[in-house]
């Protein structure tokens, strides 16, 4: 246990010791164990955007096992995806890397203006499957955002009694934002602050442009000043927003770009203080080779 982990643990003073210990087990695994980064694979997108547009890129990721060992070879903190996924082969690959049940999921059979999610595991199952902890989507800026704040404040709460970690997908959109603000730096910020006070253990957001959606926010970003021209200070300010980065912040990957421009993100997230990655469609919409030779160096940034 390193000095690092030991002070990340130390921000979630109100939690049981099984809950901590997922928590380290998910700090301690991979080539990041015990840095205090992270690299997690998430494959739910077979279910958020479709078979055909997830893995049509690369066939062989069709099978659910090929997550599993390419993110176990590639030395990830984490596998995470919804239920099916998990289930098909979590007693394969028992005890090789820890598991995040991704409880909710959305599809986009139709084009909605305001998005919600369907519950569609349960953290039974997430026992069940031996996963260290449960993931959430929420959509702050949809007008069923209310409705998935409560549901995750309870889910959380079951999680933790049975000693599980939390991880929260923060994503803005909805009809209330514009297609500019769901990355927009006061928004991000936000988000990344809402799921912080919803008991998330790990918060994932995206990268946020320089956009300022909301004018009251603008305000004050241009009254005090706040740095954030850069990607980098971008970064340290949704940071900071997670209660002045006592909450582990990682950052999406996004849609598939080429490795260089991927890479220019990791280093703004690492100067920025972030703590590491979900990396999902840069990952397994590559042939393997070149994913686990691109995750190296992702990792190797996060190691410096």
């Amino acid at each position: 246990m390193t000095e690092r982990v030991k002070e990340i643990l130390s921000w979630y003073g109100s939690d049981n010791p099984g809950t901590l210990t997922n928590l380290a087990r998910l700090l301690n695994h991979g080539r990041l164990g015990g840095t205090g980064k992270m690299v997690i694979l998430p494959v739910d997108q077979g279910f958020e955007h479709g078979p055909a547009r997830s893995f049509g890129p690369n066939p062989p990721a069709y099978d659910p096992a090929y997550h599993f060992r390419l993110a176990i070879e590639a030395g990830c903190s984490a596998y995470a995806a919804p239920l099916g996924f998990l289930e098909a082969g979590s007693r394969e690959f028992a005890g090789e890397i820890p598991l995040i049940l991704k409880m909710n999921d959305h599809d986009v059979l139709s084009d909605e203006p305001d998005p919600n999610q369907a519950l569609t595991g349960s953290v039974q199952e997430a026992l069940r499957l031996g996963c260290v902890a449960i993931g959430f989507t929420i959509y702050p800026g949809s007008s069923f955002r209310l409705q998935m704040y409560g549901q995750i404040r309870d889910i959380a709460e079951e999680a933790r009694r049975y000693g599980l970690a939390v991880v929260v997908w923060s994503y803005p959109r909805g009809s209330s934002l514009s297609k500019e603000g769901e990355n927009g730096i006061d928004v991000v910020g936000y988000a990344a602050h809402i799921a912080a006070q919803l008991g998330a253990h790990i918060i994932k957001v995206k990268l946020p442009s320089s956009h300022i959606e909301q004018e009251a926010a603008r305000k004050v970003y241009e009254a005090q000043k706040i740095p954030i021209a850069t990607a980098a200070e971008r970064v340290r300010h949704v940071v900071q927003c997670a209660f002045g980065g006592r909450r582990i912040v990682i950052f999406s990957g996004g849609a598939f770009e080429s490795e260089e421009h991927l890479i220019e993100e990791i280093e703004a997230i690492r100067q920025g203080g972030g703590f590491g990655s979900i990396i999902g469609r840069n990952s397994f919409q590559r042939p393997r080779e070149d994913a686990l030779k691109m995750l190296a160096r992702v990792m190797d940034i996060y190691a410096r």
